[in-house]
């Protein structure tokens, strides 16, 4: 099976081709540039280098969220375009889950993946790496940075940090041993997204949808105005 991953969820963007549990190919790209300039032009590199097509290919994936708002809706309607002119299969990739594969060789490891969330908070689900496969344990959440150290301090040195918000907490959690997960493997890779969409269920490109922790900013100051005028009644 033929899957092309797409990862754009935030500062770098990447593309990947994996075939048959093998990765074939992958571009990364983490510049000041948008995704909206990057992504489209990278697949089109990729598969021209690998000798394919769209139409070769049997499923789509990318990773879904969560992350920036911006940057998750672009894969997600960089995938849909390319799927549905001859609606190709499609599935979505839980953007904590593609982080938390990067540590997968830490047999009995816990994987801590965290994105920056503002606001000393992170985007954070909790894996561990057992028998060459991830076993979730908690689900995707937005919390605290704080809150996260308290619940992990019982993992001492098991604890291996992957993602963007990694470094944000391992300035807090090294006291008590957290490990940095090293730089080459520490972030979502398309490569990570098109391995795991292997085993996800497999969608119509028209019912691909990005999945959001929280609302956009804007909605959230549009909500917190009217909460503010309603008081002022």
């Amino acid at each position: 099976m033929l899957v092309l991953g797409v990862e754009s969820s935030a500062g770098a963007a990447s593309a990947a081709v994996a075939k048959d549990g093998a990765l074939l190919g992958e571009f990364f790209v983490n510049t000041k540039q948008t995704h909206s300039q990057t992504l489209m032009p990278m697949v089109e590199a990729l598969l021209r280098n690998l000798g394919l097509c769209c139409g070769d290919l049997d499923r789509f994936a990318v990773a879904s969220g969560p992350g920036s708002f911006t940057g998750v809706r672009i894969g997600v309607a960089c995938v849909k375009g390319m799927a549905l002119p001859l609606n190709t299969p499609c599935c979505g990739v839980p953007t904590l889950e593609a982080i938390a594969y990067g540590g997968l060789s830490c047999a009995g490891g816990i994987l801590c993946a965290a994105m920056d969330a503002r606001r000393s908070q992170v985007y954070n689900a909790l894996f561990r790496a057992e028998g060459g496969r991830l076993v979730r344990l908690t689900e995707d959440r937005a919390i605290s940075i704080a809150q996260l150290g308290e619940e992990c301090r019982q993992y001492g040195e098991r604890l291996l940090l992957l993602g963007d918000g990694a470094a944000l907490c391992q300035q807090a959690f090294a006291s008590w041993g957290a490990r940095l997960a090293p730089e080459a493997v520490r972030y979502q890779r398309a490569g990570s997204v098109a391995l795991l969409a292997a085993d996800k269920p497999v969608l119509d490109p028209a019912a691909l949808l990005p999945v959001y922790l929280r609302l956009p900013q804007a909605e959230r100051e549009l909500k917190r105005k009217k909460e503010l005028g309603q008081e002022e009644e």
